[in-house]
């Protein structure tokens, strides 16, 4: 059907999806409510009712382009500061953790896709993008998204029952602490600490704190852009070639195909080994991290366009009970093995939290709870889910895709 802006129309829907994008950002950082719904279902639910109302088409050349372009660039400018050594030395302790918690996501994905994948078509796909996302981020949900060529409507009602559950989850988190329950079972001294100095509470949102205004320079820029096109380039290059070059005769080496000729693991691959070898290089690039954030939010406000409501109410409860059973388990494996292994209940908590929710989730809890020493560790650990949940994720979708 027609829509009151044609698909041809490039440049008036590139604004409305860049300025939608950051509509979205700028209500996440200045009101509490937007900043519990998330800017990103912000711009996917804005992306839906104008799609749904015929406003802009379902369709258009100018959405392929963020996925074939937008979408790639952003993976390495949020894997800059990625440097594997300084993950391990700074954060080795909360690394134990985190890592176990991403199990904790696997186990949760095997039996979610055990239970339904006779009900909800496709689900391996799902579990590959909830897979990567539940490790790294919303960065490993878009990769594993076009990965495994996941339809727009299963894309969008995923992320709605995503988001949705994640909300309920958040609130969780935020209110484990204060339960007379786990204060006894696990020990807590950065909560002492904040209760015996008290916080300091400017009313700024979690997403103002975190994403605050630094200095940055056109070399910044300049080198941020021009080394995220020389990585996807190089990656698309590589992944192609091994694509070719390895067979599928088997399972093993169907999956090694998969692995190998995935240009995101190669991206990822890539930019991990650069920003460890390279780290006041790319460490020291300033922007990079914001502008690959903008993109992610580009891509939220396009996968909301092809949602029909009515295919996403009648999917998305099916999806939001897969998601369900993976939050769970991690939740419950990250509290059993860190009960056992001795770990703070704030370790415990950030780390199911920076794989649940990435980094800068874990980053803003850190931030509203006051536990300042957590801040630098988590971030670091969170932005390793960044390459892991790529690895993870494409595993995991050729594994339930065998299945």
């Amino acid at each position: 059907m027609s829509s009151l802006i044609s698909a041809d129309n490039t440049w008036v829907l590139w604004a409305i999806l860049t300025g939608w994008a950051a509509i979205s950002i700028w209500l996440e950082q200045n009101y509490k409510w937007a900043s519990k719904v998330t800017g990103a279902i912000i711009g996917l639910i804005g992306a839906m009712i104008l799609s749904n109302f015929k406003i802009i088409p379902t369709s258009a050349p100018a959405y392929d382009q963020v996925w074939g372009y937008v979408v790639p660039l952003a993976i390495p400018l949020l894997l800059y500061k990625a440097n594997i050594r300084k993950i391990w030395r700074e954060s080795g302790r909360i690394l134990l953790i985190y890592l176990i918690s991403s199990v904790g996501t696997m186990v949760g994905a095997l039996v979610g896709f055990m239970a339904l994948k006779n009900i909800v078509p496709s689900l391996y796909k799902v579990g590959a993008m909830m897979a990567g996302s539940y490790i790294g981020g919303g960065v490993n949900f878009v990769a594993m998204a076009d990965s495994f060529e996941a339809p727009g409507e299963l894309v969008s009602a995923a992320v709605v029952a995503d988001n949705l559950l994640m909300a309920l989850y958040f609130f969780v988190l935020i209110a484990i602490p204060s339960m007379a329950l786990f204060r006894k079972l696990f020990s807590h001294p950065h909560i002492d600490e904040v209760e015996s100095i008290g916080t300091d509470d400017k009313g700024k949102t979690q997403a103002a704190s975190y994403w605050g205004r630094k200095e940055i320079s056109l070399k910044d820029i300049a080198f941020s852009v021009g080394t995220a096109f020389a990585i996807v380039a190089v990656s698309n290059e590589v992944s192609g070639f091994l694509g070719e070059i390895i067979p599928t005769g088997n399972f093993g080496l169907e999956l090694l195909n998969g692995l190998f000729g995935n240009k995101y693991l190669i991206m990822t691959t890539l930019t991990m080994i650069l920003a460890t070898y390279l780290p006041n290089f790319f460490g020291g690039m300033r922007g990079a991290q914001e502008i690959g954030t903008f993109l992610i939010y580009i891509f939220f406000v396009v996968i909301g366009v092809p949602a029909s409501i009515p295919l996403i109410i009648s999917k998305s409860p099916m999806l939001l009970v897969f998601c369900a059973v993976m939050v769970f388990s991690n939740m419950a494996i990250t509290l059993i093995f860190g009960k056992l292994l001795k770990f703070n209940l704030e370790e415990i908590l950030l780390a199911s939290n920076a794989n649940i929710g990435g980094p800068t989730t874990a980053a803003a809890m850190a931030i509203a709870k006051g536990w300042d020493k957590l801040i630098i560790p988590i971030l670091l650990v969170g932005t390793l889910g960044y390459i892991i949940g790529n690895y993870f994720g494409i595993f995991m979708g050729n594994i339930l895709h065998m299945l």
